[in-house]
């Protein structure tokens, strides 16, 4: 493959609802730009993107695949660089990473199936990051696809930005040409995306008039010249209605609309010639980062002509192939066989081979200069995020802003002594998505996997299996509840051995009582007169209480909230003993905690529920179902509200999934614990059934 200089290359990321037809499409563009000899189908398992066993078992894509083609442009040959994105939300942080690198998108929608969440998901990231977009909508050939209609529906969501390049021409009710809008003539399908140019049929010229009047409007809204010729009643160019729209395009004001067939390989021409006319290089564009040495902000265009800086997006980990660290390369130019520094780590990497993936494929490149993407391989300490540079020109980029998983399981290898093996697997396929985490919960004795949703956690199963050859079973997680006493109780904790020789004798009285502090798990104070219990004793009374705490009596949870005071007691010259005052407190303790009232505390979130205004209702229904209290709602202003609202941490299992089927997966939802309550009557008997149950088992 050739190397590109930074106005050559296109970034583009394919986003959209999953089975809307990313990978259709970009499979198509593959095969026009002599990729491939055929097209993949994803149904085959044969397709460029889907090359993982779990994707070709699954029929959608996982994670992110870089695909580049060289294509012949208006003013000479360009690389875009396709990254085809996952268009399931489990796994949205692989969208995220390449919309980190992405200079612009296509957003894929089945004509059929119309806006889905995903298409609104993908709207919503475009406009977070400022992305020139283009909507490309497919599945034209089926018979009862409306492209008016959705046209409507987008320009109903959306707003005006929404622009038609394209109508369809359809005969016998089948798909068999489009009207171009910007240079107003019609074209009919030869063999595939080739097209030759035909009459504008009579029933388009309707549509076309109200598609045509919305561009050059937009046209003259570029330029106060152009406005006044526009209002003189001039006609423009077509070049300046071209680079008028170019312009419109990149600031994101327009969103062209374009079409065509997957499966025919129908529109795709068009498609990549509009790439390479409307969409921004990645000159463009400036990278943000802040000096290390000044510790001041730093900015820079895309220039090739400078120090090298880079930052890592994504890392693949293959059992097979390797580790590889996928970059885009900010400034200068990056060459094989050298050493470059990793700022992030404050260490030296040597760069071996310098490729371009495509799909599982590795082309060897000499170079890659800046607003490229590649691939290097087996770096040591590089993770994703990194900020590779020159020593002496340090700069460290922001880290792609990664979704936080809140979906956990506990985990468990089914085979005895494949721990390590499990430990070691996952730690590989963390690197790889940054929506992995693991937590080692040691009150609880578990280990727990984190996930965005039951889907991903579902793939990590089957790699691990298909992988790594480890074996592991997820359940329900065991919560962290708390113990403590509700009244005060006085009692007597006496413990008396004789056995021959010296005995033991330890004797205390003590108070027990709510210490109103649930952030620790005791107060120690000692009322004594007169020396009952010597002072070289107090001591051991305590760590009789920090033995206690661990594990209440109720339930065998941490004890919270407890005063003690040790009032009187006993001792014995000869018999007592540090050891024997630390068994009598523990007997006090186990008979005054059941006598003083014991109850459960269960743990509670802080919950915030992101949702379209028409789904509130359904969403605070089931919230309170779920012993929630909602707390208030506010407007994010965009058509969202966003619920508040205290709940159980035990009841956000399964939140995830229940969130989705409500809104369409449209609903976002983040929590933090806050604080412990007391639990119901019916929670607190089930659970210290529960336990006890376990412990009879054990």
């Amino acid at each position: 493959m050739n190397v590109y200089g930074t106005e050559q290359i296109r970034n583009v990321v394919l986003l959209g609802h999953g089975g809307s037809g990313k990978t259709t499409v970009a499979e198509a563009m593959a095969f026009l730009t002599g990729v491939t000899k055929r097209m993949g189908k994803v149904p085959d398992g044969n397709t460029i993107s889907d090359y993982d066993k779990e994707e070709i078992k699954r029929q959608f894509s996982i994670s992110t695949t870089l695909i580049p083609l060289e294509y012949q442009g208006e003013s000479g040959p360009i690389k875009i660089n396709l990254l085809d994105t996952p268009g399931f939300f489990d796994f949205v942080g692989e969208v995220e990473e390449a919309i980190s690198v992405a200079d612009a998108a296509i957003i894929v929608v089945n004509c059929k199936a119309g806006i889905e969440p995903g298409t609104e998901k993908a709207w919503e990231i475009c406009e977070k990051y400022n992305l020139p977009r283009l909507i490309f909508v497919t599945n034209m050939d089926d018979d009862h696809a409306s492209y008016r209609e959705l046209v409507v529906k987008l320009e109903t969501r959306f707003g005006r930005k929404i622009a038609p390049f394209q109508l369809p021409i359809r005969e016998n009710e089948k798909f068999v040409g489009f009207v171009n809008v910007v240079k107003m003539a019609g074209r009919r399908f030869t063999t595939l995306s080739d097209y030759e140019e035909c009459p504008i049929p009579d029933y388009v010229q309707k549509n076309l008039t109200i598609a045509r009047d919305a561009l050059i409007e937009a046209v003259a809204e570029t330029s106060e010249e152009y406005m006044e010729r526009y209002f003189l009643g001039e006609e423009f160019t077509q070049e300046e209605i071209s680079t008028a729209l170019r312009t419109h395009v990149i600031q994101g004001d327009i969103v062209p609309v374009m079409m065509g067939s997957g499966l025919n390989c129908q529109g795709f021409k068009v498609l990549l010639q509009a790439i390479d006319k409307y969409f921004p290089s990645p000159d463009h564009f400036e990278c943000i980062g802040v000096d290390v040495s000044t510790g001041e902000r730093f900015t820079a265009k895309y220039n090739d002509d400078v120090n090298l800086s880079a930052r890592v997006f994504k890392t693949i980990v293959d059992p097979f192939i390797g580790k590889y660290s996928l970059m885009k390369i900010c400034t200068g130019t990056l060459k094989g066989d050298t050493v470059v520094y990793n700022v992030n780590k404050d260490m030296e990497e040597k760069i071996g081979k310098l490729y371009v993936l495509r799909g599982k494929e590795q082309i060897e490149v000499p170079e890659l200069k800046a607003g490229d993407i590649g691939a290097v391989a087996k770096l040591t300490v590089t993770q994703t995020g990194d900020t590779m540079a020159v020593r002496t020109a340090p700069i460290v980029y922001h880290k792609p802003q990664i979704s936080t998983p809140y979906t956990y399981m506990a985990y468990k290898a089914v085979n005895k002594g494949e721990d390590d093996k499990v430990s070691t697997a996952l730690a590989r396929m963390m690197e790889e998505d940054l929506t992995l985490k693991v937590v080692n919960d040691a009150e609880n004795r578990q280990s727990l996997l984190y996930g965005i949703g039951d889907q991903q956690l579902d793939v990590v199963l089957s790699k691990l299996q298909n992988r790594y050859k480890v074996d592991v079973t997820l359940s329900k997680p065991k919560f962290a509840f708390r113990e403590t006493i509700r009244k005060k109780v006085k009692v007597q904790g006496r413990h008396k051995k004789q056995s021959g020789g010296h005995g033991q004798f330890g004797d205390v009285i003590m108070e027990f009582e709510p210490s109103g502090d649930l952030e620790k798990p005791y107060v120690f104070e000692e009322k004594v007169f007169g020396g009952s219990v010597p002072k070289n004793y107090f001591p051991a009374v305590e760590k009789g209480l920090q033995d206690c705490v661990v594990k209440g009596p109720l339930a065998g949870y941490p004890v919270v909230g407890l005063k003690a005071t040790l009032l009187d007691g006993s001792y014995h010259p000869v018999d007592s003993s540090e050891m024997a005052f630390k068994m009598a407190t523990i007997l006090a303790f186990k008979s005054g905690f059941m006598d003083a009232n014991p109850v459960l505390l269960e743990p509670i979130a802080s919950l915030k529920v992101t949702v379209p205004d028409k789904f509130t209702g359904d969403v605070m229904g089931d919230l309170n179902r779920r012993r929630g209290r909602v707390l208030g709602m506010n407007s994010d202003h965009h058509g969202k509200q966003v619920i508040e609202a205290d709940i159980p941490m035990s009841e956000l299992f399964g939140y995830n999934t229940d969130l989705r089927s409500m809104t369409g997966g449209i609903g976002l939802y983040s929590y933090e614990f806050s604080r412990y309550e007391q639990a119901p009557g019916d929670v607190q008997k089930r659970e210290v059934e529960a336990r006890a149950a376990a412990k009879e088992a054990e």
